[in-house]
Protein backbone atom coordinates (compact mmCIF):
# COMPACT_ATOMS: atom_id res chain seq x y z
CA UNK A 1 0.00 0.00 0.00
CA UNK A 2 1.67 3.37 -1.15
CA UNK A 3 1.11 6.03 1.60
CA UNK A 4 1.82 9.56 0.55
CA UNK A 5 3.46 12.12 2.81
CA UNK A 6 1.12 14.44 2.34
CA UNK A 7 -2.22 13.92 0.36
CA UNK A 8 -2.88 17.16 -1.12
CA UNK A 9 -5.02 15.40 -4.21
CA UNK A 10 -7.99 13.92 -1.89
CA UNK A 11 -8.01 17.41 -0.42
CA UNK A 12 -8.68 18.90 -3.60
CA UNK A 13 -10.85 15.76 -4.78
CA UNK A 14 -12.66 17.16 -0.85
CA UNK A 15 -13.08 20.69 -1.67
CA UNK A 16 -13.39 20.54 -5.73
CA UNK A 17 -16.71 22.35 -6.69
CA UNK A 18 -16.12 25.32 -3.89
CA UNK A 19 -12.25 25.70 -5.40
CA UNK A 20 -13.19 25.80 -8.57
CA UNK A 21 -16.55 28.01 -7.86
CA UNK A 22 -13.58 30.75 -6.19
CA UNK A 23 -10.84 30.27 -9.13
CA UNK A 24 -13.65 30.59 -11.40
CA UNK A 25 -14.92 33.93 -9.88
CA UNK A 26 -11.62 35.65 -9.68
CA UNK A 27 -10.71 34.13 -13.35
CA UNK A 28 -14.06 36.80 -14.25
CA UNK A 29 -13.41 39.25 -12.44
CA UNK A 30 -9.86 40.09 -13.19
CA UNK A 31 -9.15 41.51 -9.86
CA UNK A 32 -5.46 39.93 -9.53
CA UNK A 33 -3.34 41.42 -6.60
CA UNK A 34 -5.09 42.39 -3.72
CA UNK A 35 -8.68 43.68 -3.65
CA UNK A 36 -11.17 42.50 -1.57
CA UNK A 37 -10.44 38.19 -1.38
CA UNK A 38 -7.27 39.55 0.39
CA UNK A 39 -8.55 41.96 2.72
CA UNK A 40 -10.94 39.78 3.99
CA UNK A 41 -8.57 37.01 3.96
CA UNK A 42 -6.89 39.27 6.56
CA UNK A 43 -9.43 40.24 8.22
CA UNK A 44 -10.28 36.20 8.92
CA UNK A 45 -6.82 35.22 9.83
CA UNK A 46 -6.54 38.20 12.49
CA UNK A 47 -9.87 37.32 13.47
CA UNK A 48 -9.02 33.07 14.25
CA UNK A 49 -4.93 34.13 15.64
CA UNK A 50 -6.77 36.87 17.96
CA UNK A 51 -4.64 39.69 16.56
CA UNK A 52 -5.86 43.21 16.10
CA UNK A 53 -4.27 43.45 12.51
CA UNK A 54 -3.17 40.99 9.61
CA UNK A 55 -0.64 42.00 6.28
CA UNK A 56 -1.04 39.79 4.00
CA UNK A 57 2.12 39.28 1.73
CA UNK A 58 4.21 37.24 -0.61
CA UNK A 59 5.45 33.80 1.19
CA UNK A 60 6.77 33.04 4.79
CA UNK A 61 9.94 34.45 4.10
CA UNK A 62 9.02 37.68 3.34
CA UNK A 63 6.96 37.41 6.11
CA UNK A 64 9.57 37.11 8.80
CA UNK A 65 11.93 39.70 6.66
CA UNK A 66 8.97 42.68 6.76
CA UNK A 67 8.75 42.16 10.68
CA UNK A 68 12.74 42.09 11.46
CA UNK A 69 12.65 45.78 9.32
CA UNK A 70 9.48 47.14 10.83
CA UNK A 71 11.16 46.41 13.88
CA UNK A 72 14.51 48.39 12.59
CA UNK A 73 16.34 45.74 12.73
CA UNK A 74 19.53 45.52 10.41
CA UNK A 75 23.51 45.46 10.21
CA UNK A 76 25.13 44.88 13.66
CA UNK A 77 22.18 43.60 15.42
CA UNK A 78 21.80 40.33 16.60
CA UNK A 79 18.40 37.78 16.89
CA UNK A 80 18.36 34.81 19.05
CA UNK A 81 16.70 31.99 17.38
CA UNK A 82 16.69 28.36 16.72
CA UNK A 83 19.49 26.42 14.57
CA UNK A 84 16.56 23.62 13.85
CA UNK A 85 14.12 25.19 11.30
CA UNK A 86 13.88 25.69 7.60
CA UNK A 87 16.12 27.96 6.32
CA UNK A 88 14.08 30.85 5.76
CA UNK A 89 14.08 32.01 9.39
CA UNK A 90 17.50 32.78 9.42
CA UNK A 91 18.16 33.92 5.36
CA UNK A 92 15.56 37.17 6.84
CA UNK A 93 18.19 38.02 9.81
CA UNK A 94 20.90 38.09 7.16
CA UNK A 95 19.67 39.76 4.51
CA UNK A 96 18.91 42.59 6.83
CA UNK A 97 22.41 42.55 7.82
CA UNK A 98 22.03 41.10 11.34
CA UNK A 99 23.51 37.98 12.79
CA UNK A 100 21.53 35.24 13.98
CA UNK A 101 22.69 33.81 17.80
CA UNK A 102 22.48 30.27 17.82
CA UNK A 103 20.89 28.21 21.14
CA UNK A 104 20.45 24.76 21.14
CA UNK A 105 16.91 23.06 21.09
CA UNK A 106 15.15 20.34 23.57
CA UNK A 107 14.76 16.83 22.82
CA UNK A 108 12.32 15.58 21.65
CA UNK A 109 10.14 18.61 20.63
CA UNK A 110 12.58 20.11 19.10
CA UNK A 111 12.26 23.39 20.10
CA UNK A 112 13.78 26.14 21.15
CA UNK A 113 15.89 25.50 24.59
CA UNK A 114 14.39 28.62 26.47
CA UNK A 115 16.64 28.28 29.25
CA UNK A 116 19.59 28.79 27.10
CA UNK A 117 18.28 32.32 26.13
CA UNK A 118 19.55 34.34 28.86
CA UNK A 119 23.47 33.30 28.17
CA UNK A 120 22.84 34.17 24.79
CA UNK A 121 21.99 37.61 25.07
CA UNK A 122 24.65 40.58 24.22
CA UNK A 123 24.76 44.55 23.98
CA UNK A 124 23.74 44.25 20.29
CA UNK A 125 20.74 41.44 21.17
CA UNK A 126 17.58 43.03 19.68
CA UNK A 127 14.71 40.39 19.26
CA UNK A 128 14.27 37.04 19.92
CA UNK A 129 12.70 34.66 17.09
CA UNK A 130 11.48 31.69 18.44
CA UNK A 131 10.05 28.81 15.40
CA UNK A 132 6.98 26.78 16.76
CA UNK A 133 8.75 23.77 15.06
CA UNK A 134 6.36 21.04 13.49
CA UNK A 135 3.38 22.84 15.13
CA UNK A 136 4.34 23.15 18.50
CA UNK A 137 4.47 26.19 20.44
CA UNK A 138 7.63 27.62 22.00
CA UNK A 139 7.05 28.13 25.80
CA UNK A 140 6.16 31.49 25.19
CA UNK A 141 6.01 33.07 28.88
CA UNK A 142 9.65 32.18 29.19
CA UNK A 143 10.65 33.83 26.08
CA UNK A 144 8.60 36.73 26.62
CA UNK A 145 9.46 37.39 30.42
CA UNK A 146 13.24 37.12 29.20
CA UNK A 147 12.82 39.75 26.71
CA UNK A 148 10.88 41.81 28.71
CA UNK A 149 14.25 42.44 31.73
CA UNK A 150 15.98 42.81 28.34
CA UNK A 151 13.98 45.23 26.13
CA UNK A 152 14.26 42.84 22.96
CA UNK A 153 11.63 42.47 20.63
CA UNK A 154 10.32 38.78 20.26
CA UNK A 155 8.59 37.13 16.40
CA UNK A 156 6.79 34.03 16.49
CA UNK A 157 7.77 32.28 13.03
CA UNK A 158 4.52 30.16 13.40
CA UNK A 159 4.86 29.42 9.51
CA UNK A 160 4.24 25.05 10.64
CA UNK A 161 2.28 25.84 13.35
CA UNK A 162 -1.24 27.53 11.87
CA UNK A 163 -4.04 27.05 14.60
CA UNK A 164 -1.54 25.29 17.35
CA UNK A 165 -2.34 26.85 21.30
CA UNK A 166 -0.16 27.88 23.87
CA UNK A 167 -2.41 27.78 27.09
CA UNK A 168 -5.49 28.48 25.03
CA UNK A 169 -3.97 31.18 22.87
CA UNK A 170 -3.00 30.92 19.51
CA UNK A 171 0.37 30.78 17.48
CA UNK A 172 0.48 34.35 16.04
CA UNK A 173 -0.63 36.50 19.12
CA UNK A 174 1.84 35.39 21.20
CA UNK A 175 4.59 38.17 20.40
CA UNK A 176 5.15 41.34 19.16
CA UNK A 177 4.28 40.54 15.86
CA UNK A 178 4.50 36.65 13.68
CA UNK A 179 5.13 35.23 10.47
CA UNK A 180 2.67 32.43 8.47
CA UNK A 181 3.41 30.72 5.50
CA UNK A 182 0.67 29.04 3.21
CA UNK A 183 3.30 27.27 1.30
CA UNK A 184 1.02 24.12 0.03
CA UNK A 185 2.34 21.84 2.18
CA UNK A 186 1.64 23.82 5.25
CA UNK A 187 -1.44 23.02 7.34
CA UNK A 188 -3.37 25.99 6.00
CA UNK A 189 -1.77 25.75 2.07
CA UNK A 190 -2.49 27.73 -0.79
CA UNK A 191 -1.34 26.84 -4.56
CA UNK A 192 1.67 28.73 -4.47
CA UNK A 193 3.34 30.92 -1.81
CA UNK A 194 1.45 33.00 0.22
CA UNK A 195 2.12 34.86 3.55
CA UNK A 196 0.81 36.45 6.63
CA UNK A 197 1.54 38.92 9.46
CA UNK A 198 0.10 39.03 12.06
CA UNK A 199 0.11 41.24 15.41
CA UNK A 200 -1.84 43.57 17.68
CA UNK A 201 0.70 46.73 17.04
CA UNK A 202 -0.53 49.34 14.58
CA UNK A 203 2.75 50.66 13.63
CA UNK A 204 4.34 47.50 12.73
CA UNK A 205 1.53 46.26 10.83
CA UNK A 206 1.72 49.70 8.88
CA UNK A 207 5.02 49.37 8.45
CA UNK A 208 4.83 46.14 6.94
CA UNK A 209 1.95 46.66 4.87
CA UNK A 210 4.20 49.93 3.28
CA UNK A 211 7.22 47.70 3.03
CA UNK A 212 5.75 45.23 0.93
CA UNK A 213 4.13 47.34 -1.35
CA UNK A 214 7.30 49.14 -2.87
CA UNK A 215 7.33 50.99 0.39
CA UNK A 216 4.60 52.73 -0.37
CA UNK A 217 1.31 53.57 1.25
CA UNK A 218 -0.15 55.77 -1.92
CA UNK A 219 0.32 54.48 -5.11
CA UNK A 220 3.90 56.00 -7.04
CA UNK A 221 4.87 57.81 -3.36
CA UNK A 222 7.51 55.91 -1.97
CA UNK A 223 7.96 56.93 2.06
CA UNK A 224 10.90 53.95 1.90
CA UNK A 225 12.67 51.63 0.02
CA UNK A 226 10.33 48.29 0.30
CA UNK A 227 9.70 45.04 -1.63
CA UNK A 228 7.21 43.51 -3.45
CA UNK A 229 5.51 40.97 -1.64
CA UNK A 230 1.95 40.66 -2.13
CA UNK A 231 -0.73 37.79 -1.78
CA UNK A 232 -2.82 37.71 -4.86
CA UNK A 233 -6.24 37.24 -5.16
CA UNK A 234 -6.70 34.10 -6.47
CA UNK A 235 -4.43 32.37 -3.36
CA UNK A 236 -6.04 34.58 -0.83
CA UNK A 237 -9.66 32.94 -2.41
CA UNK A 238 -8.27 29.61 -2.13
CA UNK A 239 -7.52 30.25 1.35
CA UNK A 240 -10.91 31.12 2.91
CA UNK A 241 -12.73 28.22 1.51
CA UNK A 242 -10.06 25.56 3.17
CA UNK A 243 -9.34 28.15 6.87
CA UNK A 244 -13.18 26.72 7.76
CA UNK A 245 -11.81 23.51 8.00
CA UNK A 246 -8.43 23.63 9.31
CA UNK A 247 -8.95 22.90 13.05
CA UNK A 248 -11.00 19.69 11.87
CA UNK A 249 -7.78 18.59 10.01
CA UNK A 250 -5.67 19.72 12.87
CA UNK A 251 -7.90 17.78 14.78
CA UNK A 252 -7.17 14.82 12.43
CA UNK A 253 -3.62 15.07 12.32
CA UNK A 254 -3.64 15.13 16.40
CA UNK A 255 -5.79 11.85 16.44
CA UNK A 256 -3.34 10.55 13.70
CA UNK A 257 -0.17 11.25 16.26
CA UNK A 258 -2.17 9.16 18.71
CA UNK A 259 -2.36 5.72 16.52
CA UNK A 260 1.58 6.41 15.70
CA UNK A 261 1.97 6.64 19.63
CA UNK A 262 0.57 3.65 20.55
CA UNK A 263 1.34 1.60 17.56
CA UNK A 264 4.83 2.75 18.36
CA UNK A 265 5.14 2.58 22.22
CA UNK A 266 8.49 0.69 23.82
CA UNK A 267 9.60 0.10 20.38
CA UNK A 268 13.32 0.05 20.56
CA UNK A 269 15.54 2.15 18.02
CA UNK A 270 13.05 5.37 17.46
CA UNK A 271 12.33 8.76 19.44
CA UNK A 272 8.87 9.38 19.20
CA UNK A 273 7.89 13.24 19.90
CA UNK A 274 7.12 14.84 22.74
CA UNK A 275 4.58 17.10 23.49
CA UNK A 276 4.34 19.84 26.09
CA UNK A 277 1.21 19.85 28.61
CA UNK A 278 1.46 23.96 27.98
CA UNK A 279 -0.55 23.61 24.63
CA UNK A 280 -2.22 21.51 21.81
CA UNK A 281 -0.10 21.05 18.77
CA UNK A 282 -1.06 21.02 15.21
CA UNK A 283 1.39 18.22 14.10
CA UNK A 284 2.73 19.53 10.70
CA UNK A 285 4.64 17.13 10.58
CA UNK A 286 5.02 14.07 12.85
CA UNK A 287 8.95 13.68 13.69
CA UNK A 288 10.67 10.68 14.58
CA UNK A 289 14.50 10.01 15.67
CA UNK A 290 16.19 7.38 15.05
CA UNK A 291 20.39 6.19 14.59
CA UNK A 292 18.68 3.77 11.92
CA UNK A 293 17.42 6.23 9.81
CA UNK A 294 18.58 6.08 6.58
CA UNK A 295 17.59 2.13 7.18
CA UNK A 296 14.07 2.72 8.26
CA UNK A 297 14.03 5.36 5.41
CA UNK A 298 15.64 3.03 2.58
CA UNK A 299 12.23 0.32 3.66
CA UNK A 300 9.72 3.34 3.78
CA UNK A 301 10.49 4.57 0.05
CA UNK A 302 10.70 1.04 -1.13
CA UNK A 303 7.16 0.40 -0.12
CA UNK A 304 6.09 3.51 -1.72
CA UNK A 305 5.83 5.45 2.14
CA UNK A 306 6.47 9.01 1.61
CA UNK A 307 9.41 10.18 4.37
CA UNK A 308 11.69 12.80 4.46
CA UNK A 309 14.72 14.23 6.48
CA UNK A 310 13.89 17.46 8.99
CA UNK A 311 16.32 18.13 8.98
CA UNK A 312 19.54 16.57 7.19
CA UNK A 313 21.93 19.82 8.78
CA UNK A 314 20.95 22.27 11.44
CA UNK A 315 21.79 25.72 10.88
CA UNK A 316 25.16 26.41 12.10
CA UNK A 317 26.74 23.76 10.44
CA UNK A 318 25.66 25.20 6.93
CA UNK A 319 28.44 26.06 4.11
CA UNK A 320 26.94 29.82 3.56
CA UNK A 321 27.85 30.37 7.25
CA UNK A 322 31.46 30.18 6.10
CA UNK A 323 30.93 33.49 4.32
CA UNK A 324 29.20 35.72 6.77
CA UNK A 325 31.68 38.19 8.35
CA UNK A 326 31.57 37.76 12.29
CA UNK A 327 29.61 34.60 12.24
CA UNK A 328 31.42 32.15 14.74
CA UNK A 329 30.24 28.67 14.71
CA UNK A 330 28.79 27.42 17.85
CA UNK A 331 28.95 23.74 19.59
CA UNK A 332 25.06 22.91 20.19
CA UNK A 333 24.88 18.91 20.89
CA UNK A 334 21.31 18.16 20.93
CA UNK A 335 20.55 19.50 17.72
CA UNK A 336 23.44 18.18 16.08
CA UNK A 337 22.64 15.16 17.23
CA UNK A 338 19.47 15.46 15.52
CA UNK A 339 21.81 15.31 11.58
CA UNK A 340 20.12 13.20 9.47
CA UNK A 341 18.90 10.90 12.41
CA UNK A 342 14.91 12.90 12.23
CA UNK A 343 12.80 11.90 9.92
CA UNK A 344 8.96 12.47 9.08
CA UNK A 345 6.02 9.47 9.18
CA UNK A 346 3.01 10.51 6.75
CA UNK A 347 0.38 11.91 9.50
CA UNK A 348 -1.78 13.95 7.26
CA UNK A 349 -5.85 14.69 7.37
CA UNK A 350 -7.60 11.90 5.85
CA UNK A 351 -4.99 9.08 6.92
CA UNK A 352 -6.42 5.92 7.47
CA UNK A 353 -5.46 3.78 10.51
CA UNK A 354 -4.99 0.89 8.21
CA UNK A 355 -2.50 2.94 6.07
CA UNK A 356 -0.46 3.85 9.76
CA UNK A 357 -0.78 0.28 10.84
CA UNK A 358 1.38 -0.26 7.57
CA UNK A 359 3.86 2.31 7.98
CA UNK A 360 4.43 0.85 11.53
CA UNK A 361 4.84 -2.94 10.03
CA UNK A 362 7.39 -0.83 7.64
CA UNK A 363 9.20 0.59 9.92
CA UNK A 364 9.06 -2.01 12.85
CA UNK A 365 10.44 -4.47 10.43
CA UNK A 366 13.71 -2.59 9.16
CA UNK A 367 14.24 -2.15 12.98
CA UNK A 368 14.28 -5.62 13.17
Amino acid sequence: MGVPLLDLKAQYRDLETDLDAVIHEVMANAAFIGGPKVAELERSIAEYCGTAYAVACGNGTDALFLILAAMGIGKGDEVITTPFTFFATVEAIVHLGAMPVFVDVEPGTYNMDVTALEAAITDRTKAIMPVHIFGQCVDMDVVNDVAKRHGLRVIEDACQAIGATYKGRKAGSLADAAAFSFFPSKNLGCVGDGGMVTTDDKAIADACRKLANHGSSRKYYHEAFGVNSRLDALQAAILLVKLPHLDAWNAQRRAAAEVYDELLAGVEGIELPVTRDYGVPVYHLFIVKSERAETIMDALQAAGIGTALYYPLALHEQECFESVEGFVKPSLPEVESCDMRTFALPCFPGITRAQQEEIVRVVTDALA
